[in-house]
């Protein structure tokens, strides 16, 4: 109890303190203050106390420490999960980009194959048609033949020269009745076994025959299909003179003397 508090006392009551009391007092507070500096001072005393409620302010001021290393720690755990997702975010836009690349190739592989497929169909589908117009030509070629031999004509110049006109408009040979005609009475007269005994040809070994006068060479190189191989057939004889003169003049009508 400090000296302040004795006093205060007194006044409280009302007491009137002479010099005697008031040394009284002075002297308790100081005994008082003495004994409260000794405890404070004594082993296991208040100061003791003070050292012991200390101690847990230490740890208190030790725990903001440990929570900062754990902060640390947990920060370089959320930087190495950035890292580590930053990572796997690349490689899979990477991955995507091979993926797409590898679909495209496929899908333009797959229009190529389907591109041949669809040309070798298409050439297969022309080969069929051209061969079936190659038959249907064919075909009508020997219908054609087989109608001309089915006609019948007469053995005589008429007849021979209207069977080889037929064969002439199935071949594709120029010339007309009259072309042909007039050339025939001018060569041989219509002598299917006329011979030329006297010219260059027979000179040369090669006389000319038939109804339009044609060397055998020239009968080799223009004989008709379909035709007697034969020189003095008079319907042979008629299909490769005009044969050839469509060759060199264009047609029979444009010959009106030797060829």
């Amino acid at each position: 109890m400090t000296v302040t508090r004795i006093l205060d006392r007194f006044r409280l009551t009302g007491t009137r303190l002479n010099t005697t009391q008031r040394t009284s007092a002075l002297g308790l507070a100081a005994v008082t203050g003495a004994a409260t500096l000794a405890l404070g001072f004594a082993p296991g005393g208040e100061q003791g106390d003070t050292r012991a409620e200390a101690r847990p302010a230490a740890a208190s001021a030790a725990l903001p420490a440990e929570t900062a290393a754990q902060a640390d720690e947990l920060s370089a755990e959320q930087g190495g999960l950035r890292a580590r997702a930053s990572t796997a975010y690349q490689q899979a836009q990477t991955d995507a980009v091979e993926a797409a690349q590898k679909a495209e190739a496929a899908q333009k592989a797959e229009a190529e194959k389907e591109a041949e497929a669809q040309a070798e169909t298409r050439a297969q589908v022309q080969a069929e048609r051209a061969a079936e117009a190659g038959t249907g030509q064919a075909a009508s070629r020997s219908h054609e033949r087989d109608a001309a031999a089915a006609t019948e004509y007469p053995d005589n110049l008429d007849g021979w020269i209207r069977e080889a006109l037929a064969i002439m408009e199935r071949e594709g040979i120029p010339g007309t009745y009259e072309g042909i005609h007039r050339n025939i009475m001018r060569e041989s007269s219509g002598n299917p076994r006329a011979i030329n005994t006297w010219d260059i040809n027979a000179r040369n070994g090669v006389p000319s025959k038939g109804l339009l006068q044609v060397i055998q060479p020239t009968f080799d190189a223009y004989h008709v299909e379909g035709t007697e191989y034969d020189l003095y057939d008079p319907v042979a004889n008629i299909v490769a003179a005009c044969n050839y003169a469509a060759d060199r003049y264009g047609s029979m009508d444009n010959v009106d003397s030797a060829y």
